[in-house]
């Protein structure tokens, strides 16, 4: 039988909150690429604190992440039952590409690049684009998004936009365009009026 793993002191709490905090910051603004080390430099703690309380670098990007994660999920949740499915899909992307241009981890997490996150990061991620996919589908079936494309393909077109606004020569680009882009692009093309015929 596992032993029950006891309560964190309060000192030790305190550095792991801290951690934490500090790690959220450079994650946001850099993604995988800072070094642990680093983190626990700013967190002015030692190398070895950090590493008694996140053994990998993974484990630490999980435990900054999945909650992030796991509250885009539930708005996208809240969103099911919306009366305009297609508003409530372009709400959702709103949010995501929002949040993600300034957090890099989102981009790590979501586009997958090159991270090799555990089981909650990945389940979190499988469940959002759940969502995303449920959005879809409904929106579709109301007829205001085209139908030729499905949840692959969308995730495929949104990593592609996360990762562009986190290269530094787009950088400057404003998400809300490229929004309005991707949106353009996922409408349903409005069909021509009977008897409308080409002019000679």
């Amino acid at each position: 039988m596992q032993a029950e793993q006891r309560p964190l002191r309060a000192d030790a709490r305190r550095n792991r909150e801290r951690l934490l905090e500090v790690a959220r910051q450079a994650f946001a603004a850099e993604g995988l690429s800072v070094p642990l080390d680093e983190i626990a430099r700013r967190a002015g703690v030692g190398p070895g604190t950090l590493y008694r309380h996140f053994p990998t670098k993974e484990a630490l990007f999980e435990a900054v992440v999945h909650a992030r994660l796991r509250h885009l999920v539930d708005q996208a949740r809240a969103l099911r039952d919306s009366e305009d499915p297609g508003a409530a899909l372009f709400l959702m992307l709103d949010r995501i590409v929002a949040d993600a241009a300034a957090k890099a981890d989102l981009v790590d997490a979501l586009a997958g690049a090159g991270v090799e996150v555990r089981t909650a990061v990945a389940a979190s991620a499988a469940d959002l684009r759940g969502e995303i996919g449920h959005l879809l589908a409904a929106a579709q079936k109301a007829g205001t998004l085209r139908d030729d494309i499905d949840i692959a393909d969308l995730m495929t077109v949104l990593s592609g936009v996360l990762l562009a606004l986190r290269h530094p020569a787009t950088r400057v680009t404003d998400p809300r365009r490229t929004l309005a882009i991707l949106r353009d692009g996922l409408r349903a093309p409005v069909s021509p009026p009977r008897g409308a015929g080409s002019a000679d």
